[in-house]
């Protein structure tokens, strides 16, 4: 009998996969038996993701573009189904964080931060939709976060950026559910990446920090990917709009 998580014959692009949670997510899916498109900045620490999912048996292509370009995103989206032959799984993990005091923040960062988090993801789903709407099925995981549902202080920006993934996610999988298309969010917690180190890694800020967290410890990028193989598996086809919490905890509180 095939597990209802088996992702074999499926195709996944994954923003945001160069590193952190979009590498593990990557690889997770890889390891599920997706072949896998590494989509995001850096071609460098792309190859060597897409070099990795193909040591694991699968197909691994790298494409370097900025998720913020319509016209970007809809290239990468026509060439992963050229290059792959189809397109099943859209991860959206590229992200930015930029933190401080709001009273001082600086407009050009605030853009940065919504036109990746929010505005990136919303292109990409787009894009994405158009050909699952084509072909009558999909599964679209965005990158929420804790932070989507409760505040912090001096993360105005980005609070502000995975507020609006969580309600995208909600909105878009309202419009197309009855397409075949799954859109949903996985929201972690605090999870040590090349983006944040330089918070997480401040014994200042764990001493305060992490008391709040039940499970006792921050996560790590492999936390997250049972949740995305879920989200974008057979065993998630009646699961619509929802913000799957990996959070140790923190938001029970």
């Amino acid at each position: 009998m095939t597990s209802p998580f088996d992702l074999d014959g499926r195709v996944a692009l994954v923003t945001g996969s160069g590193s952190g949670i979009g590498r593990a997510i990557a690889l997770g899916l890889a390891e599920a038996g997706a072949d896998v498109a590494a989509v995001g900045r850096n071609p460098e620490t792309l190859n060597a993701t897409a070099e990795a999912v193909r040591a694991r048996g699968r197909r691994g292509i790298s494409i370097a573009a900025d998720v913020t370009e319509a016209a970007k995103v809809s290239w990468v989206i026509e060439r992963v189904i050229t290059e792959l032959g189809g397109l099943h799984i859209l991860v959206n993990s590229a992200g930015a964080q930029i933190t401080g005091d709001t009273v001082d923040f600086a407009e050009a960062d605030w853009d940065s931060v919504l036109d990746t988090n929010l505005k990136g993801t919303f292109l990409c789903c787009q894009a994405a939709a158009r050909h699952f709407l084509a072909s009558g099925r999909g599964k679209i995981v965005n990158l929420a976060s804790t932070f989507s549902f409760v505040g912090f202080p001096q993360f105005a920006a980005y609070c502000a950026s995975k507020g609006g993934v969580l309600m995208l996610t909600r909105a878009l999988a309202t419009e197309w559910a009855k397409d075949g298309i799954n859109v949903n969010a996985i929201a972690p917690c605090a999870t040590r990446t090349e983006l944040n180190a330089y918070l997480l890694d401040d014994p200042a800020f764990l001493e305060g920090f992490l008391p709040r967290f039940p499970a006792g410890r921050l996560a790590k990028p492999e936390d997250m990917v049972g949740a995305a193989v879920y989200l974008s598996s057979p065993a998630s086809d009646m699961v619509h709009g929802q913000a799957l919490l990996v959070d140790g905890g923190y938001t029970a509180i």
